[in-house]
């Protein structure tokens, strides 16, 4: 059981990857376009009516591309001072407790992401200038909040099945 869940951890360990190589894909779009959009405006005095609103649009989906490459790499900020000073058990649950509110943090949002995308799906929503169908910015951060979760509840599964590490 635990080889599969591992096999597993590193086929959404993989795919983070490719999530945040878009995600700075969608960075280096943004800012090709927010620097075309100045230059457009500033010297050519040709404004771009759709820089403001695209690469606001594409914030949702670069904000989430990385999380689970976070996770992978155990980059998310952490005050560790106390827990090094617990033994080996304790800290095991203090980081069993750590990686299941990730997993409902993430999964409330990865539900909320869903739950946009399907809805602007079915309403036809669209972008107010560039008239894009919304579901379209949504549908990539929804994708990666649910990537990130059924990492952490990868992981968490992990964690418990594994128990405390020993040292030695």
């Amino acid at each position: 059981m635990t080889q599969l869940l591992q096999r597993l951890c590193n086929g959404f360990e993989r795919g983070a990857v490719w999530l945040a190589g878009l995600g700075a894909l969608i960075v280096l779009i943004q800012m090709v376009w927010i620097s075309y959009g100045v230059t457009a405006r500033y010297l050519f005095n040709a404004p771009d009516r759709m820089v403001t609103e695209a690469t606001a649009l594409l914030l949702f989906p670069v904000a989430f591309a990385g999380l689970a490459f976070a996770l992978k790499e155990d980059a998310y900020p952490k005050v560790t001072m106390l827990t090094d000073l617990l033994p080996t058990g304790l800290r095991h649950v203090a980081n069993v407790l750590n990686t299941a509110l990730m997993l409902g943090v993430g999964g409330f949002f990865a539900l909320a992401g869903v739950s946009a995308t399907i809805g602007s799906f079915q309403s036809g929503a669209a972008s107010e200038i560039l008239l894009w169908p919304r579901y379209l910015f949504w549908a990539p951060g929804a994708t990666a909040l649910v990537i990130f979760s059924l990492y952490a509840a990868l992981r968490l599964a992990l964690l418990l099945l594994r128990g405390p590490e020993r040292k030695g």
